[in-house]
């Protein structure tokens, strides 16, 4: 009857955010109080758990979130972001642009909201399209599935970040493993697949991109800028690795496991962006306080959407649906990673929104790890790579990308959809084979 009941609170969550067009936020909420009630937890209960699922998801992840899109905005706003694109495209050369754009939409995407780095980045696209002569979409793909990746797969984006701190699992060995199923991922879902989609015809609105480019003297440059928007992975990525080869009390690890916390990784890095791309640019700390309090503003209600997320996590722990979820799965034979997978990609493609799905999707897997023993890093990925699965009509980045590169809704769907299902698949196959090694 529990998981019934788990069901219809899913089906529930689908009505109000899909007929009801109700925030998520709201939804969740209501969802989780609703499932903690009709699983038989008193009202005060119910309420109580909401709230400590609430306080417990958002503890340290307002942080990572906070200081994650202070960098992004300082990036974007800069020139760092430009100037990192011009410098990829330069160096590669005309004859490997993909692998510039690419470079460009992993780099810029690492410490920049999915729909930030897009906007920021679509009219470096068109540029570097009409400038070599190339189809958009054989240079904009690359791009858009780099920029997707950094956004499903690796901390600090909001998704595998909150993800991870509701399966327990270690953020600097997730974004490890992560780019390592990045690489081939980006490989396939990018360069690879564009070059099959020179049949379809781009028709964008004209004039779209007459706006002012940053000029030479404006940008920072390519060397401190790419310095800049690396500093946090850096430091992350170099925790994960000597945690996995230095002994625990080395004091070297001890220091890197502490500037390599996603806390203080991101902490440090807006410290270093507001000297190399604010004082040292000339510009006043009034000027560079606005750009990251604008910032902060802009993620407020995707940190409540995380939260009623984590909410709706603890009411199905509490309420004790879990022991019922381990009980149900431990009489298969499919592995839990695959389950995770499916039932956020399922989540998705009904949703929209990957966040909600990979909140939601957490929320509903999250006994498995108790049951089975599974990595918690490895679940992260799984539900992240989950996340991505077949974006379409519900899913404002899919009209994002229609409407900027001017396809019909077939076309997106034959272009844009395939490749997000790509990048899911991509991850699901790589989590499988890491698991027998982690």
């Amino acid at each position: 009857m529990s998981l019934l009941i788990v069901i219809l609170g899913v089906l529930a969550l689908l009505l109000l955010i899909l007929v009801f067009k109700l925030n998520a936020f709201i939804a969740l909420v209501l969802v989780a109080l609703g499932v903690g009630v009709a699983e038989g937890m008193p009202v005060g209960e119910a309420l109580a758990s909401v709230q400590k699922g609430i306080g417990d998801t958002l503890g340290s992840l307002a942080l990572i979130l906070g200081f994650g899109a202070m960098l992004g905005n300082l990036v974007s706003e800069s020139g760092a972001a430009q100037r990192i694109t011009y410098g990829l495209i330069k160096r590669f050369g005309i004859g490997n642009l993909q692998w510039a754009m690419v470079l460009t939409g992993f780099v810029v995407g690492l410490p920049m909201f999915y729909n930030a780095g897009f906007v920021i980045l679509v009219p470096l696209v068109f540029a570097v399209a009409a400038s070599a002569r190339m189809s958009l979409l054989y240079v904009g793909v690359p791009m858009a599935a780099a920029l997707s990746v950094t956004h499903g797969f690796l901390p600090p984006h909001p998704g595998p970040t909150a993800i991870a701190v509701i399966f327990g699992a270690d953020i600097t060995r997730t974004l490890l493993y992560g780019l390592v199923l990045a690489v081939p991922a980006i490989i396939v879902a990018g360069p690879l697949f564009s070059r099959t989609l020179s049949r379809y015809k781009t028709s964008p609105p004209e004039n779209l991109f007459k706006l002012r480019e940053l000029t030479e003297a404006e940008m920072p440059g390519y060397g401190v800028s790419m310095f800049t928007a690396l500093v946090p992975i850096a430091l992350m990525t170099m925790a994960a690795v000597l945690s996995l080869i230095l002994p625990a009390g080395s004091g070297l690890r001890q220091f890197f496991g502490f500037i390599g916390d996603p806390v203080m990784a991101l902490l440090l890095s807006v410290l270093v962006a507001i000297y190399t791309l604010g004082l040292r640019r000339g510009r006043t700390m009034a000027e560079i306080m606005k750009v990251m309090t604008d910032a902060v503003a802009s993620i407020a209600m995707i940190l409540l959407i995380i939260g009623a997320g984590g909410a709706l996590k603890q009411v199905l722990v509490d309420s004790g649906v879990g022991s019922d979820i381990t009980a149900l799965v431990s009489g298969t034979n499919l592995s839990p990673l695959f389950l995770a997978w499916l039932i956020t990609a399922l989540l998705r493609v009904c949703l929209g929104s990957a966040t909600v799905a990979a909140i939601t999707g957490a929320g509903i897997v999250v006994p498995l790890l108790a049951g089975t023993g599974v990595s918690p890093e490895l679940m992260v990925l799984s539900v992240g790579a989950g996340s991505l699965m077949f974006s379409h009509v519900n899913d404002p980045g899919f009209w994002m990308f229609k409407e900027y590169f001017g396809l019909t809704l077939l076309q997106t769907i034959a272009t844009w959809s395939i490749m997000e299902t790509i990048i899911s698949v991509m991850g699901l196959l790589g989590v499988l084979l890491l698991e027998p090694i982690i």
